[in-house]
């Protein structure tokens, strides 16, 4: 008896260690899981709910045509270049002597991001489509701009920018500046749509709008959200 519990005692300790650290890794694997999961459930729960949501969209903008899978980029796809979005609706290069300006959304502590016209990399700025509506113009001009998962926010950091947008509210507030003048549009819509929806390059001219666009929920590419902002006041 005395041997089996000298026994016991020295195998007890191991065991017992490599369970709390098999415990460990998996509340650590779990609390991560929870960590990167949280802002895609949260989405769907508290913020979709509010947004319109457009399950089957129809645009005036490909009416003659139905979006097939070759008018949207695929799974693989390089999202950080806006061209490859719609292959079949590529911007369009406009002769312009202003090829970029700011942007700015202080609901979302984001201040003279540089915004460039017909850009092709996402990393480096968001980018206005190429043949849509410049601010102050009427119409409506379709902004881009890359999202990831929420904690990595940084408004400074163009793959990150548009993460907290669903954030935004009807009535906030955008600020465009460009060719030295500032222009203030207020949200008016915030729409959750399917990646063939191609409405954000429709151009409304009865007023001057633009649309922001990004992909939603937060790190994934599965939705998009767009934003779309009226034209209130210019300085």
């Amino acid at each position: 008896m005395a041997l089996y519990r000298y026994v016991k005692y020295k195998k007890s300790p191991p065991m017992k260690r490599s369970i709390l650290i098999s415990l460990f890794f998996i509340g650590l694997g779990a609390g991560i899981l929870s960590w990167v999961s949280w802002p895609i459930f949260s989405f769907h729960v508290f913020a979709a709910p509010l947004l319109t949501q457009v399950i089957s969209p129809v645009s005036s903008f490909h009416a003659s045509s139905n979006v097939t899978s070759s008018d949207v980029q695929t799974i693989g796809s390089d999202y950080t270049n806006p061209n490859i979005w719609f292959p079949n609706k590529p911007q369009k290069k406009v002769s312009t002597s202003i090829t970029a300006y700011t942007f700015s959304i202080p609901k979302l502590s984001i201040y003279n991001a540089l915004v460039l016209v017909g850009g092709d990399d996402l990393n480096r700025s968001l980018i206005h489509y190429g043949g849509t509506a410049v601010p102050g113009e009427k119409g409506n001009g379709a902004i881009f701009g890359h999202s990831v998962l929420p904690q990595f926010f940084n408004p400074k950091n163009y793959r990150t920018i548009f993460s907290t947008l669903p954030n935004i509210e009807v009535g906030d507030d955008i600020f465009l500046k460009y060719d030295q003048v500032t222009y203030k549009y207020r949200v008016e819509k915030l729409t959750v749509t399917s990646p063939e929806d191609l409405t954000m390059l429709n151009q409304d001219n009865d007023d001057a709008y633009i649309t922001l666009v990004t992909c939603v929920p937060p790190g994934t590419y599965w939705q998009r959200l767009h934003v779309k902002a009226r034209l209130i006041r210019l300085d």
